[in-house]
């Protein structure tokens, strides 16, 4: 893949990704438009789970998103899947939605440690990089401080991380509400902890280069499914800071957009309204007016007093 196509900065660096997506949401939607290619979404509409029917299943939502959203969302399991012929596949989708001026997150849910970590972010976020996407999705798992290196590539970059937090899955809550017995966020439940740790990264950063510009959404945002009730996770919505939120749940799962501010409070709008499922019920050809429609009811709630 050719490498990503990033504005710069007037000191020559890249122009920060907490810049980018504000900018994208500015100037289209809040909505993230998730590409997966399910194995019975794709005989449904009649195409293979190759290179050829996953390059035309990409192509089909980068189409739709393109001037309605902000980003778009390929679920890179589902690629993964098909092989060689699948990273293929992966590689036109981006190189389309980078044509259409569409932000990538990659979903990967990466996370390891040391000079492995590093290379993870180096395949996803490197502008010279094999993918080159915007932002990448990653676990904290073995630790915030094992995302440091990804962190600081992806800076260096103009890329972004989203960091698991707080998610749906139920086999995930009774891990994610656990109460940390020791360390700077001692008493924290762990979801809380990452938002915590999030925040204070992003706070540093900002602070490091607050005589060169100022950000309003950090580079290093959090995955707070829009299914749940943070109070449950022991999570405060104002800890937040400028973490953009990446947040799934919404469409199929059940989480309506009307309640974006009932569900992220002041920081409403930091989040970024991922939907995939629901945006495939009307077959190839409805693709994009149901994305329309999900831009128009966002920009609808939060236009709505808070």
């Amino acid at each position: 893949m050719t490498a990503a196509t990033v504005a710069t900065t007037p000191t020559g660096g890249p122009t920060s990704f907490g810049v980018r997506l504000a900018s994208a949401i500015g100037s289209r939607s809040a909505l993230c438009v998730g590409i997966d290619p399910h194995a019975a979404t794709l005989a449904a509409w009649g195409l293979g789970r190759d290179e050829q029917g996953l390059t035309a299943f990409g192509a089909t939502l980068v189409d739709a998103a393109a001037g309605r959203a902000a980003i778009v969302k390929p679920q890179i399991a589902f690629f993964e899947a098909a092989g060689v012929a699948g990273y293929r596949a992966l590689d036109a989708t981006i190189r389309r939605a980078r044509d259409a001026g569409l932000l990538v997150v990659a979903d990967v849910k990466r996370g390891d440690i040391g000079s492995t970590g590093d290379d993870y972010a180096l395949a996803w976020l490197d502008r010279d990089g094999p993918f080159a996407a915007d932002a990448m999705t990653v676990s904290p798992y073995l630790g915030y401080g094992s995302l440091a290196g990804t962190i600081a590539l992806a800076r260096a970059n103009g890329a972004g991380v989203f960091v698991l937090a707080a998610t749906s899955n139920p086999e995930a809550r009774v891990l994610q509400t656990a109460v940390l017995a020791e360390g700077p966020r001692a008493g924290r439940s762990v979801a809380a902890g990452i938002v915590l740790d999030v925040a204070d990264d992003n706070r540093t950063a900002a602070g490091q280069r607050a005589r060169v510009a100022d950000q309003p959404l950090g580079d290093v945002g959090l995955v707070l499914g829009a299914t749940l009730d943070l109070d449950d996770f022991g999570i405060d919505a104002t800890a937040i800071g400028t973490s953009p939120v990446l947040a799934p749940g919404f469409g199929a799962q059940g989480a309506r957009i009307e309640d974006l501010r009932a569900l992220y409070g002041t920081r409403a709008e930091q989040v970024l309204v991922s939907e995939s499922r629901g945006l495939l019920t009307d077959g190839p050809d409805g693709v994009a007016a149901l994305v329309a429609d999900r831009a128009d009811r966002i920009r609808a709630a939060l236009g709505a007093a808070a």
